[in-house]
């Protein structure tokens, strides 16, 4: 009797895929709108769903660092309906120093491209009146636990960027966590805080119209927007120099079927010349890789930074 039904559920899951998809499909982005997660799940929404043949509609789920969004994601129907963006935040940070998260990243998700590959960037407001990173520096160590940053939450890749600076700085910043990076970088613009470590797509507006002022960027080479900004490593502090990365996922034990289904049209979406240009005038660069390998990907992201809070006692509770 147990084999038997389990023929018939292989049955219908097969069936399922063949039609799928018949109606909207919904992707989770577990920050508010207005940041680079936003900004790049909504470039690949349209071309993904025009190429399945039914709408792709972005839902927005912020709070916890990105953890709200990633734990919907998690525990949805594995039908292919029910898709989401996984970051470093959700799949590297938060798994690193949050003991109580409510997902894991490796064993509740099924992997299905990288989407985008993109520099991070700190800023600050003119106000604070420093035109470079040592000026930061200088300015933190000068008046400790003065400064603020802001972040897109605990346990956010923002977060973890801002408490690593602090530790190979030997600045001590304070920490002003918001529930995405949208309202993070209003308050930066205001000057109710005075740095933001950040995404280079949401910020680079603002930098371009001089209203934050950039002062390093992650990078192996300076970027053609921002040519007189220096990477990370060339500001001296090179433990900040890594990019980040945007990738798509679904609930785990995904069908195979829809998995290939829905990887097709992330990769068609991906190389369409449009979306291309539009990652890279927004600051991002168009990824695309397996789902094995995207799947390598997030493995390597969640040791990395289990290894960093580990050495840097970097833990929220």
């Amino acid at each position: 009797m147990k084999r038997l039904l389990l023929l018939l559920a292989l049955a219908v899951t097969v069936v399922n895929a063949q039609d799928y998809p018949s109606r909207p499909v919904r992707v989770i982005v577990p920050f508010p709108p207005g940041g680079t997660t936003d900004i790049v799940a909504r470039l690949v929404a349209d071309r993904l769903g025009s190429t399945l043949g039914q709408p792709a509609v972005i839902e927005n789920r912020g709070g916890a660092g990105g953890a709200i969004g990633a734990t919907e994601i998690s525990r949805a129907a594995p039908d292919g309906y029910t898709l989401g963006i996984a970051t470093v935040s959700t799949h590297g940070v938060n798994p690193a120093i949050n003991p109580k998260l409510a997902y894991d990243a490796l064993r509740d998700f099924t992997p299905i491209s990288n989407l985008a590959s993109v520099p991070n960037v700190v800023s600050a407001h003119p106000g604070l009146g420093i035109t470079d990173l040592r000026g930061l520096i200088e300015k933190a160590k000068a008046s400790p636990g003065k400064i603020t940053y802001a972040s897109a939450g605990n346990g956010s890749l923002s977060h973890m960027l801002g408490e690593i600076f602090k530790s190979a700085t030997g600045t001590d910043l304070l920490h002003v966590p918001y529930k995405g990076v949208g309202p993070a970088l209003n308050d930066t613009l205001g000057g109710q805080v005075n740095v933001l470590f950040d995404n280079l797509p949401s910020s680079l507006p603002h930098i371009q119209s001089g209203k934050l002022r950039a002062l390093a960027v992650s990078s192996a080479v300076r970027l053609e927007s921002l040519p007189d900004v220096p990477t990370f490593a060339e500001a001296g502090v090179p433990q900040l120099n890594d990019p980040s990365w945007f990738g798509l996922v679904g609930p785990a034990k995904l069908p195979e079927a829809i998995l290939a289904r829905v990887h097709q049209a992330v990769a068609k979406a991906l190389a369409a010349p449009d979306v291309r240009e539009r990652m890279r005038q927004a600051g991002a660069v168009a990824a695309g890789n397996t789902p094995s390998e995207f799947a390598a990907q997030i493995r390597t992201e969640v040791e990395r930074h289990r290894r960093v809070a580990a050495e840097r006692g970097i833990r929220i509770d």
